[in-house]
């Protein structure tokens, strides 16, 4: 009896850059650019600077994506695995882009009791992406939170700055519609 390998096929490696690039091509601009070089210039050698570069960076883009982490890991000679963690360790960094109609569905006690986690994911199988996640069209993005302070009117969801309440995934298509 001969024992075969599992796998005779070498394994393809993905880098860090690979795996965590968007779905969405990045469009950043020179003049963005311009304005990230000049932001790192700034707080070169700086003790704790990666910080504040990130935050700066995030304003100017709106995200980070991975293109603009490889600019900030080249320019300060911080690993790319170091910056990568710090994005990921902070909530209030996004890797993917905000779509125009950013989509919030409150999935705090009340309004999960009352279905919103049904809501979300009919919100997922109609636009077709997952939470944190922005449609390919830049139109929609979509997050869960945890209490939009409406929870007479639950479930509910915001899109931008309104407010839409007593949902059900019957509903959410029609709302959806009015944002197109």
């Amino acid at each position: 009896m001969s024992i075969v390998p599992y796998s005779t096929k070498p394994e393809k490696k993905t880098s860090l850059v690979e795996a965590v690039k968007s779905k969405i091509p990045f469009n950043g601009t020179p003049e963005q650019e311009v304005e990230l070089r000049k932001l790192i210039d700034a707080h070169k050698g700086q003790k704790g600077a990666l910080m504040p570069i990130l935050q700066g960076a995030q304003e100017i883009y709106g995200y980070l994506p991975v293109e603009v982490q490889q600019i900030i890991s080249d320019e300060t000679q911080i690993p790319m695995s170091k910056i990568y963690g710090v994005v990921t360790f902070y909530s209030f960094y996004n890797l993917q882009p905000k779509g125009k109609y950013k989509i919030s569905v409150c999935l705090g006690t009340a309004c999960y009791v009352k279905g919103s986690g049904q809501v979300y994911e009919k919100i997922q199988q109609i636009l077709g992406i997952s939470g944190g996640e922005c449609t390919e069209d830049g139109k929609f993005s979509l997050e869960a939170c945890r209490c939009v302070g409406a929870c007479g009117l639950a479930p509910v969801m915001m899109i931008n700055d309104d407010v839409h309440g007593r949902l059900t995934p019957g509903n959410v298509e029609e709302i959806l519609a009015k944002y197109e």
